[in-house]
């Protein structure tokens, strides 16, 4: 086999991901007239009404998983070639991480439930950040409201039969005295009306998201900020470009070693990336392990010591409601549209219903509830030489404190409404809200600047140490992203590159 060729690149500005915080870093270069190549390791993913760009949880195929020969969800024992596929899982020690692998990150998986958090939450999250929470809750968290076209479920769908089961939660959640809520959410709602009326082949009004929404109006990061950037003819974005290694030369200039792979993984080129400017935005693991190889190899010296600590999951847990006496149709619309607070919780939490594309198994009702809240950031990562990775450790008694607290709420909305509440994540802890590694205090300033390294930026959920106040992260790391490249660009841009 001929070795692939090795290109040499120079840029002036690199973003490694393109999720939310880089979307909103690739946008706000290219306003203040920096060209920026953004560097994603999965492919685009267009879609449109009635499209089949995503596979459907009945019909699982290699669209969804990142480079496995085999499903990544637990319980369904399926196989096929490696792929570039959508959703990549994480395996480490005590939890797996589920993570983004797509043109938009995360952004074209997640329901899209964009929760603010109360300041004080925030502040139980993210102390050292605590005084940025006026800033963020007066600019930036309605500008990325706006960028994304935030809206909450309309009394017309909530009403139809697709959203019984959103309904059911709400009422016997609001009878064991939670506060129920409707979920801000990135859709254009016309869509799932179009589906209701037939118009269009059902996705939202069955859930069938969890690998991305066929149907459009979903306002992803891939459609909204990355677009806008790309327009401005500043941007480019290269798909299928997997980033191995980072360092600094003799030069003090950033490398970034990167492989062109196609879509079964098999490399096309190498490129070796020189930049004066590169922003880590591939997520918590991704933007994590980067830097404790790189630590680790000697690539980048004196990188601080708190890089790979204060990891957490968000709280994340998922159960399933089994036969709850109610009605809960025979179809659960989504995406997660609505949820409840625990005002009088000692460890703030909330509950989310998230309906289920499967919702009859084995003659039984299945809902599925998700609870997170603020946990102890108490992950590490730590570099494996025979993998040449960085490893994740999770002690379960980090969010043992948490999990008691949602594991009776759940078990008294049973109580209330009838049937059976199981932990699906009781064996096999996993999280979709990956946060910290790269914690804000210890290894980034407040606005994501690496500590000690001029033009080294971390503006990913890397940064938050482990939870974001009992709301799950997207809207929070995009809000902190706007807040930090305002600072960047203003003191940065045109002095450090």
């Amino acid at each position: 086999m001929t070795p692939a060729s090795v290109t040499e690149q120079r840029e002036r500005a690199v973003v490694i991901g393109s999720g939310f915080g880089g979307g909103v870093t690739a946008l706000r270069l290219a306003q203040a007239d920096v060209p920026t190549l953004v560097l994603e390791r999965g492919m685009r993913w267009p879609t449109g009404p009635d499209a089949t760009t995503f596979c459907r949880f009945a019909d699982m195929d290699h669209r969804s998983a990142w480079l496995s020969d085999h499903s990544i969800v637990p319980g369904v024992d399926e196989h096929w070639t490696p792929y570039t596929g959508v959703i990549e899982a994480v395996e480490g020690k005590g939890m797996t991480a589920n993570c983004g692998a797509a043109v938009g990150g995360g952004s074209l998986m997640y329901h899209g439930m964009s929760l603010q958090p109360t300041k004080e939450n925030f502040t139980r999250s993210i102390p050292v950040a605590s005084g940025l929470y006026d800033q963020l809750e007066r600019w930036a968290y309605p500008t990325v409201r706006q960028m994304l076209g935030i809206s909450t479920i309309p009394d017309s769908v909530l009403a139809t039969d697709p959203y019984k089961s959103s309904r059911l939660f709400s009422e016997v959640a609001g009878r064991t005295g939670l506060t129920p809520f409707r979920v801000p959410l990135p859709v254009d709602w016309s869509y799932v009306q179009g589906e209701l009326d037939g118009r269009y082949e059902a996705t939202y009004t069955t859930s069938d998201i969890a690998f991305g929404v066929n149907n459009g109006g979903k306002h992803s990061i891939d459609v909204t900020y990355l677009a806008k950037a790309e327009a401005t003819g500043k941007v480019t974005v290269a798909p299928l470009h997997v980033v191995r290694d980072i360092e600094l030369d003799r030069k003090q200039r950033w490398v970034v070693h990167v492989d062109r792979i196609d879509t079964t993984g098999d490399v096309q080129e190498k490129k070796r990336i020189v930049t004066d400017a590169l922003f880590l935005n591939a997520g918590s693991p991704g933007t994590t392990r980067l830097l404790v190889k790189a630590r680790a190899k000697g690539l980048v010296p004196d990188l601080p010591d708190a890089v790979g600590t204060k990891w957490g999951n968000n709280g994340d847990r998922i159960w399933a409601w089994i036969n709850p006496n109610g009605d809960a149709g025979t179809q659960q619309g989504g995406p997660a549209c609505v949820g409840a607070h625990d005002p009088h919780s000692r460890i703030p939490l909330t509950l989310i219903h998230a309906g289920a594309p499967v919702t009859r198994a084995g003659g039984k009702t299945l809902m599925t509830i998700v609870g997170f809240g603020v946990v102890d950031p108490a992950g590490t990562w730590t570099y494996d030489a025979d993998k040449d990775d960085a490893v994740l450790t999770w002690p379960a008694t980090a969010d043992a404190a948490l999990q008691a607290l949602i594991a009776a709420r759940m078990e008294a909305i049973a109580a209330a409404g009838g049937g059976l509440m199981v932990d699906t994540n009781a064996k096999a802890p996993s999280t979709w809200h990956s946060l910290g590694g790269v914690p804000m205090g210890g290894a980034v300033d407040l606005h994501g600047r690496v500590l000690g390294h001029r033009g080294l930026y971390v503006l990913d959920g890397a940064r938050i140490p482990g939870s974001t106040g009992a709301c799950n992260p997207s809207l929070t790391i995009a809000a902190l992203a706007e807040h930090s490249i305002a600072a960047i660009v203003r003191g940065d841009v045109g002095r450090l590159f």
